[in-house]
């Protein structure tokens, strides 16, 4: 039997923009990834991904929600430190690549890199930033009417950032 793409998941949650896709090792969330909504949900293998399912269908239902699910311990420094400033930009603001960059005293590019390198979206709100006349990419993906871009539009309309 051909395996299915839902097969490398521990989770997979709809969500109003597709679906989330949950990946868990042990004790800890390996990666979230955005899906379309050709990917059907699939029940928490573990205790981690049901939470992780919990938290995220809370974050949709509460404006204001914080996660709190234990993630892997991945990236470089670099990365780490980027995803630590971008995990403290407040729901409804949004900061440039080149304003992260001046706050970890890096460039612009890098911050743009590791943004796309994010293991954990909604987690770390990678959507709030934004290039300095626009939106910017998106998980690695920059097609200004694909997938990746429609859900970072989403996210940010949704906490009231409609004017990029």
């Amino acid at each position: 039997m051909k395996p299915q793409l839902n097969d490398i998941f521990s989770a997979v949650v709809a969500v109003p923009f597709g679906a989330m896709g949950i990946r868990t090792d042990g004790q800890v969330i390996r990666e979230l990834v955005y899906l379309p909504k050709s990917f059907a949900e699939k029940d928490p293998a573990d205790a981690i991904a049901e939470r992780a399912m919990l938290q995220i269908t809370q974050y949709f239902q509460q404006e204001d929600f914080q996660f709190d699910l234990p993630l892997a311990d991945i990236g470089t420094p670099f990365q780490r430190k980027v995803w630590a400033q971008i995990a403290a930009i407040p729901r409804g603001d949004v900061l440039t690549y080149g304003e992260v960059a001046r706050l970890v005293q890096s460039a612009p590019r890098a911050v743009g890199q590791a943004c796309g390198a994010n293991w954990f979206p909604l987690v770390i709100p990678c959507h709030r930033v934004t290039a300095a006349g626009g939106l910017g990419g998106f998980s690695h993906h920059d097609e200004v009417d694909g997938f990746h871009l429609g859900v970072k539009r989403w996210l940010l309309a949704r906490e009231g950032v409609t004017d990029l």
